[in-house]
């Protein structure tokens, strides 16, 4: 018995090694796709400022024009660098924040109906560029992105055997007087 707990185990711990390499691969993609598509929508925002501003005020947002070209420039912006994966976590806090309001104006029926019909909520086309954004912001755009750069750039200048008094194998030992082999 206690080899078959062994044996399922290893199988376990392989697994789940093998696959956490499909998370950097999972989050470019997401933030490829979805960080374009945040682009895209944003200049469509911008090169049609008075049709947006139209449809801002149908759906009673205060200042259409002023918020036409907020959501266009943090669409725009925020997409770029979610695509890039650059400042990935902050910079979704905003876009999160125009899904928000994108649910709240323009898909207010679908809220309404999420507890008696949340299929509607999931198909509604914000939730894929929230529940992405929402991602990044949990578990970061991933190693293959330039947030993940510098993390490794930073990460390798600080394992420079001595190079902040810490001993090359990352260890910390206590202060004290060296000790020797024979104790």
């Amino acid at each position: 018995m206690l080899s078959l707990v062994q044996t399922v185990r290893k199988w376990y711990e392989a697994e789940t090694r093998y696959l956490s390499y499909a998370q950097p691969v999972l989050l470019l993609a997401l933030r490829l796709y979805f960080g374009y598509g945040f682009v895209k929508a944003g200049l469509g925002k911008l090169e049609d400022v008075e049709t947006t501003a139209g449809f801002f005020a149908d759906w009673g947002i205060p200042l259409p024009t002023l918020n036409v070209y907020l959501a266009g420039t943090t669409e725009c912006v925020g997409g770029l660098l979610l695509l890039l994966g650059f400042a990935s976590r902050v910079v979704t806090i905003p876009l999160i924040g125009t899904m928000l309001v994108a649910y709240a104006t323009a898909h207010k029926e679908v809220v309404q109906a999420l507890w008696s019909n949340p299929n509607l909520f999931v198909k509604a086309p914000p939730f894929l560029y929230l529940l992405t954004a929402l991602l990044v912001l949990c578990f970061g755009p991933g190693t293959i992105s330039i947030d993940g750069l510098i993390k490794y750039w930073f990460g390798r200048k600080a394992t420079v055997p001595g190079a902040d008094g810490v001993p090359g194998d990352g260890r910390v030992r206590a202060a004290g007087p060296p000790t020797t082999a024979r104790g």
